[in-house]
C-alpha cells in the first residue's frame, strides 16, 4: 500500500528537481537546491533518494513510459510511412526538456534514462511480439529497444539531426523494418 504522504513528498521533489533543471545547467543542481524549492529537509530527501540522480531517474520514468506508449500507438498493421502522431508529440515534449533528458540518457543510449528506457521497451516490445506469436520475439525486442533509445540519445545530444517530426518518421521506418526481417 502506498503512503499518500510519501507521495506527495517525492512529487515536490521531483516538481523541484524538474523546475531546477529548467533554470540551469544539470551539473549546477544540488541536493540543498531542490529540497530549499520543494520546502523538505535535506533529511527527507535522503529517505526517499539515495542521491539526484536517483530522484531524476524517478522524475523522468513518466517520460519513459511516454516514449514506449508512442512507440505502440498504433492499431492493425503499422504503416511504414505514417508514424503514431504519439510519437512526433512525445519526440517534440523530449526536445522541450531537453536539458534533463540529455543529463540522462548520454550519447549511444546509455545513462540511467536509457537503461530504463532501453529495459521497458524492450519487455513490452517481447510481450507484443509473443502475444502476436511473432518469432524470435527477444532478438527484435532486443534490437527495437537498443535502435531507438541510442536514436533518441543521439538525437538529443545533438549526433542525428532531424526535428521531431522527421526523427519520430525516419526511426518509425526503421523500427518497422527490424519486426519485419525475416530470420533464419
Amino acid at each position: 500500500m502506498s503512503d499518500a504522504r510519501a507521495d506527495r513528498t517525492r512529487a515536490r521533489l521531483r516538481t523541484a528537481l524538474l523546475a531546477e533543471y529548467a533554470e540551469r545547467p544539470p551539473a549546477e543542481v544540488n541536493v540543498a537546491a531542490v529540497v530549499r524549492r520543494a520546502g523538505v529537509g535535506r533529511a527527507t530527501f535522503y529517505l526517499h533518494y539515495e542521491d539526484l540522480r536517483a530522484l531524476a531517474v524517478d522524475a523522468c520514468a513518466e517520460v519513459v513510459r511516454d516514449g514506449v506508449d508512442a512507440l505502440h500507438a498504433w492499431r492493425g498493421t503499422p504503416d511504414p510511412a505514417a508514424p503514431p502522431p504519439a510519437l512526433a508529440a512525445f519526440l517534440a515534449d523530449v526536445e522541450r526538456h531537453g536539458g534533463v533528458y540529455r543529463s540522462l540518457l548520454l550519447p549511444g543510449g546509455t545513462g540511467p534514462l536509457g537503461d530504463r528506457l532501453h529495459r521497458e521497451l524492450r519487455d513490452r516490445s517481447r510481450a507484443e511480439r509473443e502475444l502476436a506469436g511473432a518469432p524470435h520475439a527477444e532478438l527484435v525486442a532486443t534490437a527495437v529497444a537498443a535502435t531507438f533509445t541510442a536514436l533518441l540519445a543521439d538525437w538529443l545530444h545533438g549526433l542525428v539531426p532531424a526535428t521531431a517530426e522527421e526523427l519520430a518518421a525516419r526511426s518509425w521506418r526503421l523500427l518497422i523494418s527490424l519486426h519485419r526481417t525475416p530470420f533464419a
